[in-house]
């Protein structure tokens, strides 16, 4: 992820702790559509018969959850804000084979 952390504070609660919250600017996401690669899911498939971690899929998902954070953060940092809190995370099927990480969460600037 590109997202520098003194640009930007990030939280899943509803507070920066130590920082006081002085403005509101409202919600903030950011989502990508990934689809599943054909190795891997060979690969998921061999790994199914003999049990383990699914290390593809793994990337796959931190890597549609890094980009998702970043375009959630760009369009905070677009509108004014310095944090953005209670930040949460879904997922959901778009196509067979294909899925939607979505991020979202409240833009604000803290002091």
């Amino acid at each position: 992820m590109n997202i520098s952390s003194s640009a930007i504070a990030i939280s899943n609660t509803e507070s920066i702790p130590g920082r006081k919250i002085v403005e509101f600017y409202g919600v903030v996401t950011g989502n990508t559509v990934r689809a599943k690669h054909v190795g891997r899911d060979i690969m998921a498939g061999l790994k199914n018969i003999v049990g383990g971690e699914l290390k593809g899929y793994t990337e796959l998902l931190q890597d549609s959850r890094n980009e998702a954070t970043e375009r959630m953060v760009e369009q905070a940092q677009s509108m004014g804000a310095n944090a953005v809190v209670n930040v949460r995370f879904a997922t959901s099927s778009i196509s067979q084979g294909a899925a939607e990480l979505f991020a979202y969460g409240t833009a604000v600037r803290v002091a």
